[in-house]
């Protein structure tokens, strides 16, 4: 049997591992597993994020007490001032008005900043609680599931080896040349050979010049011009 004819034995065996991976890819429990999987992530990264976002917020709320107790005893300072040194004119009272009012609004925009951010860390709390329940919900069904996939990848583990086992005992007396062209055309076209039905490519049924049919054969590696697989007449 020539090299190509080889290949085409190997390719029968290729593509029934093929098949079994593809299945497992697909199977239903697998993609279960990967949804609930991404799903915990996903909660995960949430709660990571809420957590430094409320890192974030008790250290406002730390500053922010800190400019409270200085903007009080400013405004206390000040009243102290006038009591003991009254405005002697007009400019001063006026000046004495325009302290007082910033201070004022100071207490005022840094009161109102700490009830919007205790208000919004009592948002977080609840959002960290059911992003909690989630994250348990999908971790729970991942680990009930996972019990469930392994046992069936057990199961399809133990034919995929069989069914490589097979491909590899075809690959033997193929020659290290056609296996690299064989892999470097499965990387764009599966399967990498088709058989030549008249002029025609089974792998894309397209119709072939003469000249391409007389080369195939007459024994020689050809592909074809439009999906770049070998040709074969089996």
């Amino acid at each position: 049997m020539d090299q190509l004819h080889l290949l085409w034995e190997f390719q029968k065996a290729d593509v029934e591992v093929d098949k079994l991976e593809a299945s497992i890819r697909r199977s239903p429990v697998r993609q279960k597993l990967v949804k609930y999987k991404d799903l915990y992530t996903e909660q995960q990264t949430a709660m990571k994020r809420m957590e430094s976002e409320v890192s974030a917020m008790q250290d406002r709320l730390e500053a922010l007490k800190d400019a409270l107790k200085m903007t009080n005893e400013q405004l206390h300072n000040l009243h102290a001032k006038m009591e003991s040194d009254p405005p002697k004119n007009s400019a001063e009272v006026q000046q004495f008005m325009n302290d007082a009012k910033r201070f004022q609004n100071n207490l005022t925009a840094y009161e109102q900043e700490v009830k919007r951010i205790r208000k919004d860390a009592g948002d977080r709390e609840r959002q960290q609680h059911d992003v909690r329940v989630r994250a348990a919900k999908a971790k729970s069904e991942f680990e009930k599931l996972k019990l469930v996939y392994d046992d069936e990848k057990h199961e399809k583990d133990s034919e995929l080896d069989s069914l490589r086992a097979a491909a590899a005992e075809k690959a033997k007396p193929i020659e290290k040349e056609f296996m690299e062209r064989y892999k470097e055309i499965k990387r764009h076209s599966v399967p990498p050979l088709a058989m030549l039905n008249g002029d025609q490519c089974q792998g894309c049924n397209m119709s072939l010049p003469s000249s391409v049919v007389r080369k195939v054969k007459a024994g020689e590696l050809v592909e074809c011009e439009t999906c770049g697989r070998l040709l074969i007449i089996v």
